[in-house]
């Protein structure tokens, strides 16, 4: 609700803008006015008013513009200019850092291209692998920096998330009263499930002073790096959450958005970077709520806009209400291994079947080529040498795989595991570690002429295997044993390969049917 008028601000703000040259741009969201001109933007807080913000006064909107810029800087210092005062001279005129009482505060900040915002490059197609990985590693920064806080957080803090959420869904008139009765009862039944997890990763320091809004519009390249902005300043409860539900925010929006393998790509780097396994069975809980969040955001939006873009809005806070509701069941956890000689395509089928594994964002992906990495404490396209392939290293990185297989099954998480698995006794201890844990086992032999494994690995550049064709001649010339693993045909295209295992995962149940 907004509760004042800003109008004259408004028009002075345009004014000013205009003066750093170029055409005037204006963005309006649900909290803020945006005016782009030249290299600069300048951010207005609206004078608004809901269950979860109050920026009703100006000097409110003046502290909520201070913490912003000092948050910010946190990820994005060279972005956030700082904090300037529009002022009432005593002719009764606006001027900005005058003298006079505060009329509105804003927000200067240097202005970037809006190409080169994730959330346009999404619908551009044109996010990659590497920038998603450039990003975690940015958010796993400001994680392992950020206050850790035993206050916030835990079951209490969602609970009343849950609630807040539930009050402002209401007052958008989105849906029905009984289905917005239907889905607060789910919430409840799913809290009550995850609420000692919740409490207890909150004792063990997982809460902390996060972003709160990581969504793609809320991150940009800058200089070619992936940068956080515009995290919650308003609500210290808000934003001082369990880490793993900060990152849900981006894995909620790239999910929605079909960006499923960056998803799940996502998700696995992550907890590659940071050892959050113990968590990892709240996440589409946590990934639930962030939609409605969404949901009742873009409803607000919408009664508010009265252009034709309405509508469309309104159907994509259902497309969100619909994503809350399919994240809110308890999952199934099953193994997957991957197998074949170097250059079969096992990492690359690994990471297209992974995010048809529910829950979304899909399966853990387990790598023996990353694992190789991480316990030699490279990063994963770091060549190692000859002596990283002894074989007792190699034993080592098996029966590493085999432990954080295990782990993460018993958290109740579905895992693809990608090996070359040539040897009997490998694949024997994968399925072992499955029938111990009691999920299903699927386990899939991949192979292709050796001409084309030879080409793939000429080919390879900056991956983390360290195969060479030497390697590949080695491995052919070992008996792998019996195959009694479902052999695929991989001499084709990856698309297909990967598409032939998640039909054969879905006849079995444990897979989304292929959608390509």
């Amino acid at each position: 609700m907004i509760v004042e008028d800003q109008h004259e601000a408004i028009e002075f703000l345009r004014r000013h803008a205009q003066e750093s040259g170029g055409p005037l741009v204006v963005v309006t969201t649900h909290i803020s006015h945006v005016f782009l001109s030249g290299d600069r933007a300048f951010k207005m807080k609206r004078a608004a008013l809901f269950p979860y913000l109050d920026f009703s006064t100006p000097e409110k909107r003046m502290k909520a513009c201070a913490d912003e810029v000092d948050l910010n800087r946190r990820t994005a210092p060279d972005l956030y200019i700082g904090v300037r005062r529009l002022t009432r001279g005593e002719a009764g005129n606006l001027d900005v850092d005058g003298a006079g009482p505060l009329v509105e505060p804003f927000i200067e900040m240097r202005r970037f291209d809006e190409d080169c915002l994730l959330d346009n490059m999404a619908r551009q197609g044109r996010l990659t692998p590497r920038i998603m990985t450039d990003l975690v590693g940015a958010i796993a920064d400001l994680h392992r920096t950020a206050t850790v806080s035993l206050d916030h957080g835990g079951a209490s803090a969602l609970a009343a998330v849950i609630e807040t959420n539930d009050q402002a869904l209401r007052a958008t008139g989105l849906i029905p009263a009984s289905d917005a009765d239907a889905m607060l009862a789910h919430f409840r039944r799913a809290l009550d499930r995850h609420s000692p997890l919740l409490d207890l990763r909150r004792s063990a320091g997982k809460v902390r002073r996060c972003h709160g809004d990581l969504i793609l519009r809320n991150i940009c390249l800058l200089d070619g790096r992936p940068t956080l902005f515009d995290c919650i300043e308003f609500d210290e409860t808000l934003a001082t959450i369990d880490v793993l539900y900060d990152l849900a925010f981006l894995l909620m929006d790239l999910w929605i958005k079909r960006e499923r393998q960056l998803a799940n790509l996502v998700f696995n780097r992550y907890l590659d970077e940071c050892d959050e396994i113990d968590g990892v069975a709240l996440v589409p809980f946590f990934m639930a709520i962030r939609a409605t969040v969404r949901a009742h955001v873009t409803a607000t939006q919408a009664a508010e806009d009265g252009s034709e873009e309405a509508a469309q809005m309104r159907r994509d806070a259902l497309a969100h209400l619909d994503l809350a509701n399919s994240l809110l069941g308890p999952s199934s956890p099953r193994c997957i291994a991957v197998g074949g000689l170097s250059g079969a395509g096992k990492s690359t089928t690994a990471a297209h079947i992974a995010p048809e594994i529910p829950p979304p964002p899909g399966a853990r992906v387990l790598s023996s080529d990353r694992m190789r990495k991480r316990l030699h404490g490279v990063a994963p396209e770091t060549r190692l040498p000859n002596a990283a392939y002894a074989p007792a290293v190699s034993q080592q990185v098996y029966d590493r795989l085999r432990q954080e297989a295990a782990r993460t099954l018993a958290k109740g998480w579905p895992v693809v595991v990608d090996a070359v698995f040539d040897r009997a006794e490998e694949r024997a201890a994968i399925e072992q570690s499955a029938k111990q844990a009691d999920v299903p086992f699927h386990g899939f032999w991949l192979t292709a002429p050796m001409p084309e494994l030879a080409s793939r690995i000429a080919a390879r550049k900056l991956d983390p295997s360290d195969a060479t064709t030497e390697v590949l001649a080695a491995q052919s010339q070992r008996d792998p044993g019996r195959i009694d693993w479902a052999v695929v045909d991989a001499g084709h295209e990856p698309d297909a390969t990967s598409r032939e295992i998640i039909t054969r995962l879905s006849l079995a149940g444990c897979a989304r049917p292929d959608r390509s």
